[in-house]
């Protein structure tokens, strides 16, 4: 690859490379394209392992990118192609899915992924309106990954009464976020 050849780079209007522009698309793409290919594969480490091959083949390949088409579509369509490999070759994999059936979900996940910034936009706006217990909460279980037993007996509360506070979290949580996105996040 000619890594000496530049592209325009629309954010500050300097000149970049192509290794600085296939940088700059992947971290663009990076999560959606994860959650993309969790999706396909249905496990959070065999879809790491393809991401890593899946990168690692987009820059082999990045000279047949079109530059201004949309990158996610062109990596999406790569890791299509690396996750019906994966699961041709992975005989550990319990969970097979037929060609007809991951060509449906490549298509229905890819469209859902493309929205994955807004729906994270707008969890984050809607846990700022939680009260700070509820904060405290999430963030005890999910972001310090404690145990929900572990924080029941460091709060002195009942551990069925943590796991209820959460669930309703999460339902109040889901439905703010269904709010937040047909409102178009105003």
């Amino acid at each position: 690859m000619n890594d000496s050849r530049k592209t325009p780079d629309p954010s500050d209007g300097r000149v970049e490379n192509r290794e600085e522009q296939f940088l700059r698309l992947l971290n663009s793409v990076h999560q959606r394209l994860r959650a993309y290919l969790l999706s396909l594969l249905g496990n959070r480490r065999d879809a790491d392992d393809v991401l890593q091959q899946v990168s690692v083949l987009m820059w082999q390949k990045f000279d047949t990118f079109e530059p201004g088409t949309d990158f996610l579509a062109w990596a999406s369509k790569v890791a299509l192609y690396e996750a019906r490999n994966f699961q041709r070759v992975a005989a550990r994999s319990r969970l097979q899915f037929s060609e007809a059936l991951l060509e449906t979900l490549a298509a229905e996940r890819l469209e859902d992924t493309r929205h994955l910034d807004q729906r994270l936009d707008a969890l984050d706006d809607c846990i700022e309106q939680l009260d700070e217990r509820s904060r405290q909460l999430l963030q005890g279980v999910y972001t310090e990954n404690s145990d929900v037993a572990a924080l029941a007996t460091k709060l002195g509360r009942a551990k069925q009464t943590l796991y209820n506070r959460l669930a309703h979290i999460r339902r109040a949580l889901a439905e703010c976020i269904e709010r937040r996105l047909a409102e178009g996040m105003s």
